[in-house]
């Protein structure tokens, strides 16, 4: 009996990406990727881990520790991260006109726009080509209005960085002293929103102003000058959550009086803080010296992530929309979840509850491994406020996000493993989780017999 011996598409994303890291760790060690200082197995993988899972978390400082070369490899890593190992292989045969196989299909449509209705080669040819010149283009902003402080190269480096959420600098501190620069604000965030939106609707936004303007001309009502349901649902859920995160960020760190910083600074610094949030990992405030308000709502943020097929991580907008419109629905004694005058299906709010519940526990497990890595046997009076940080670099791996109190470069060996490790399960694990779901799946044709168990 014949058998089928193809790998599944989840595997080949792991595999994918695993290549792609270990490859990536391999050429960082060469000495023409470093200033003369040397750099660990440990610390090439935790490097290489965190550029191609997007996630910016560092050890070493990326403006001095690398050269250009290292710094080229680290650009390329990241920007494979984003775009997707699949989606760079498949664009590959295709360009090549060789026949495409079912299993990258697959691949591509869990990982980038879950939907098993396109045409691949249109697509992948969009999203490449689309952001290469957002890209471009927010490299040419970036230069254009602070040249004194982006070098081409430079620009180049933070626009791709932004665009695809991977949250690596050149600066020492970041975006810090662009705190109060309006232009480089808008610019960064901008490319941070676009990178976390999802090609799907990216795509649509690119072909929106056109039938718009059809519409206008014809004077006619064009569908196609409607925005779909699914990027109102992600449109209006990262608005949300972007203000929310800004107006507690204000608040807490400025508000109260602690933070003598100039309105229009505090504004654009709380504004570009919560966007950032979305899995960017850039900062225009010191991370280790917000309060502990500002902290867990920037978890909260960390944890939801960006939105389904984009460069971003965490849980996704669209799961946190729906975890909302399902509690508001139990609250309100209905029966369906309605997100926007529809109903959620039974299969997309079982997929965003048990998305959410693997995402507690693997970071709940995480916290707990940094605990027994960092802290150990030492009582609670001598480890103040480090729970806290172990939660927020757990949270920030799990997510790619890449944002630290200032742990980071403190974790012990075994620390760093266990933070890799979630950079990996945080970038990919989402997509492999709910893929294998579906493939677990079967329909039963019995049900068991029910009984009521009280409940709190």
């Amino acid at each position: 009996m014949a058998t089928n011996n193809r790998l599944s598409p989840n595997v080949l994303i792991i595999l994918g990406f695993a290549t792609v890291i270990l490859a990536g760790t391999c050429v960082l060690r060469l000495d023409v990727c470093r200033t003369g200082v040397e750099l660990s197995w440990l610390d090439a993988l935790f490097t290489a881990t965190s550029a191609t899972c997007v996630t910016g978390l560092t050890v070493v400082d990326t403006g001095t520790f690398f050269t250009p070369v290292g710094q080229g490899v680290l650009l390329g890593l990241f920007q494979v991260g984003g775009l997707g190992v699949m989606t760079y292989t498949s664009l590959v045969f295709l360009l090549w006109r060789k026949r495409i196989s079912l299993s990258d299909r697959t691949a591509v449509r869990q990982s980038l726009l879950q939907d098993p209705s396109f045409r691949l080669g249109g697509f992948l040819l969009r999203v490449v080509l689309g952001a290469l010149a957002i890209e471009a283009l927010g490299a040419a902003l970036l230069w254009t209005l602070a040249p004194g402080g982006f070098t081409p190269w430079s620009a180049v480096f933070h626009a791709v960085s932004a665009f695809c959420n991977a949250g690596f600098g050149l600066h020492a501190d970041s975006l810090v002293q662009w705190r109060a620069h309006a232009g480089v604000n808008l610019v960064v965030m901008a490319l941070i929103v676009l990178g976390g939106l999802g090609f799907a609707v990216l795509i649509e936004l690119g072909g929106w102003p056109r039938a718009a303007w059809r519409r206008l001309r014809s004077g006619r009502v064009d569908p196609g000058a409607r925005l779909s349901w699914h990027a109102r649902v992600v449109l209006s859920t990262s608005l949300w959550l972007v203000l929310g995160g800004a107006g507690v960020i204000v608040l807490a760190e400025f508000a109260l009086g602690r933070n003598g910083a100039p309105p229009g600074t505090a504004l654009w610094s709380a504004l570009f803080q919560s966007v950032t949030c979305r899995t960017a990992g850039f900062n225009t405030m010191d991370i280790g010296s917000m309060t502990n308000i500002s902290l867990l709502v920037m978890i909260a943020l960390m944890f939801i992530g960006g939105s389904p097929g984009s460069c971003a991580g965490g849980v996704k907008t669209t799961t946190f929309r729906a975890l909302v419109a399902f509690s508001l629905a139990r609250l309100m004694g209905r029966r369906q979840a309605v997100v926007r005058r529809f109903a959620l299906d039974e299969g997309s709010m079982n997929d965003a509850l048990t998305l959410i519940l693997y995402g507690i526990t693997i970071v709940g497990l995480g916290t707990l491994a940094l605990c027994v890595t960092e802290t150990g046997p030492l009582p609670h009076g001598q480890t103040r406020d480090v729970f806290l940080e172990l939660l927020f670099e757990c949270v920030s791996a799990f997510g790619t996000v890449g944002l630290s109190t200032g742990l980071t470069g403190e974790l012990s060996p075994w620390g760093r493993l266990v933070v890799t490790l979630l950079m990996f399960v945080g970038r990919l694990g989402p997509i492999v989780f709910v893929g294998v779901l579906h493939d677990m799946r079967r329909q039963e044709r019995f049900t068991w017999p029910e009984k009521r168990l009280p409940i709190g």
